[in-house]
């Protein structure tokens, strides 16, 4: 439990505070996973949740012990005893107990306002609540108990006399952790440091964390001035998830505490395990990554202004302020209309290392330029970027010829009222392959009944399987006769690609992403035979 000024311990409630955000609902299969990968990550604490306040954090104690995590502790969360009870008889401090976690963090006020307002008790009553509950804590589970001073920040502005008394309670009760709370995210760096100073004063031997909200936009940088005044702790969640506007984002705290301020926070080597662990947590979060999200975001190294590319050509650091490998991302060059030479000889580098033809560069840019002024999008549209560029170096032709297709809708009632059929009508290798097909919708319909017409063909098809579909309309202004962008990805294999399509009609944008999917796939297969 000893800590140095260069250890940070991170301390994460992605599964508590992190279950509070709108649109989170974790079952316990999904706790019990992130507890693994944030086991895998190398964090220090996991608080699993507030045990006896639902089934699901009970279950969750029940079975965390199962996983034999390899480093991180698993803390279980609570506030101080009710006023009336003793600390032995009353259910949320027995429920800690009962819960065997590894310790135990409870909260208590700090700010006189909710004291007298909220609680409606004496101060002097709040202070032997915090008291006498973290020494029952202790007493009774021999483990460590953290105290989470709740509003702390905002107490010490109104009344820093009694903010600091708390403190003193819990230290006095045999606190291991001091955790100070902006709960209210409305907190400022320079007033987060001062009142920490202040605490040290008054528990000069109890080691300091930080706590924080992001309603002011401040979390992370709050939270970097606070171990820069000494707290030694950070608790926030994975992708910064929480009530309101959030908690402070461990993925950005972590990462510039390592890089930037040459504190250890994660075991060696484990900084690169960032980016995947950001989006294993939104993945089972159901939410969908910001793409600039810093340092783990899909944009958070990607570059798209032709200027700012070629300076890179020279010199990465140009436009980037630290290694995408160091925290597990990639650099990723984009192509659009905006894009010059530098972006495309850049994006092409590693399958074209040797590509100078300025004819067909300009091809190539060109005809990226004209069809985004269509409406078509190549930045995350890698599979039929590909395909583009295999047109103009003539390493590629078409592995079926398109008769006709047709779609029509079959269902009028019951269970099949949503089912369609589709009918493809293609030219394989001079053999004519007429298919049809039922789905749960168009899209569907015409996927089987492509895959049917081609996989005997091209059995390497039997390997694509879908992952995702977006829709997004290009035009709105043009109402229902606007263009739409449709876009699939797909893995095969191991490899995952994108490919789109755009018109005024989804099937037929639809339609396109599909071809290029199956066109993409089977190029790669003939180059794996090859």
């Amino acid at each position: 439990m000893t800590t140095s000024s260069d250890q940070i311990e991170i301390y994460d409630t992605t599964l508590r505070d992190g279950g509070q955000a709108l649109g989170v609902n974790l079952s316990l299969a999904d706790k019990l996973e992130l507890s693994r990968q944030l086991d895998w990550l190398g964090v220090s604490y996991i608080e699993g949740g507030w045990p006896g306040s639902n089934p699901k954090d009970a279950g969750y104690f029940e079975e965390v012990p199962k996983l034999e995590l390899e480093r991180a502790k698993v803390f279980a969360f609570g506030s101080t005893r009710h006023q009336r009870n003793a600390p032995a008889n009353d259910p949320n401090l027995i429920q800690l107990v009962q819960s065997r976690a590894d310790g135990c963090c409870i909260f208590g006020k700090t700010w006189d306002l909710h004291v007298t307002d909220a609680l409606r008790v004496s101060l002097q009553d709040n202070l032997e609540m915090i008291g006498s509950s973290v020494e029952f804590l202790k007493e009774r589970t021999g483990k460590p108990v953290f105290y989470d001073a709740e509003h702390f920040f905002d107490g010490f502005l109104a009344n820093p006399d009694y903010a600091l008394s708390t403190l003193a309670a819990a230290a006095k009760a045999g606190a291991d952790r001091l955790i100070l709370c902006d709960t209210n995210g409305g907190a400022l760096p320079e007033q987060v440091q001062r009142a920490i100073a202040a605490a040290q004063s008054v528990a000069p031997g109890v080691p300091l964390g930080i706590h924080v909200h992001n309603d002011g936009g401040l979390a992370v940088a709050n939270t970097l001035a606070a171990v820069q005044a000494g707290c030694t702790q950070v608790q926030g969640t994975m992708n910064g998830v929480g009530e309101r506007c959030g908690n402070v984002d461990l993925t950005s705290v972590i990462a510039n505490l390592e890089l930037k301020f040459g504190k250890r926070c994660l075991p060696e080597g484990h900084l690169a395990r960032l980016t995947e662990l950001s989006r294993i947590v939104w993945e089972r979060l159901n939410l969908t990554a910001p793409l600039n999200q810093p340092y783990v975001g899909k944009s958070a190294f990607a570059h798209k202004g032709g200027i700012h590319v070629s300076a890179m050509q020279r010199n990465q650091r140009t436009y980037e302020h630290v290694v995408p490998e160091s925290v597990g991302n990639t650099r990723r060059i984009l192509i659009s209309e905006m894009s010059g030479r530098s972006n495309l000889v850049a994006k092409l580098a590693n399958r074209y290392p040797n590509l100078r033809d300025e004819a067909v560069l300009s091809g190539i840019l060109n005809e990226v330029q004209d069809r985004e002024n269509q409406g078509y999008s190549y930045e995350g549209a890698d599979g039929s970027f590909d395909l583009l560029v295999r047109r103009h170096l003539g390493e590629w032709s078409a592995a079926f010829e398109l008769l006709y297709y047709r779609v029509h809708g079959i269902g009028t009632a019951g269970e099949d009222a949503h089912t369609v059929e589709a009918t493809v009508k293609l030219n394989v290798a001079g053999e004519t392959r007429l298919c049809a097909a039922e789905g749960n919708g168009p899209v569907d319909a015409l996927s089987h009944a492509l895959w049917q017409a081609l996989t005997p063909a091209f059995p390497t098809l039997s390997k694509l399987h879908l992952v995702d579909y977006k829709v997004r309309v290009v035009n709105s202004s043009d109402g229902t006769a606007a263009k739409v962008r449709v876009l699939v990805e797909y893995t095969h294999g191991t490899h995952s690609f994108t490919t789109l399509g755009v018109s005024e009609n989804i099937i037929e944008a639809s339609w396109q992403a599909l071809v290029d999917a199956v066109e993409y796939a089977i190029q790669r297969g003939r180059e794996k035979r090859a």
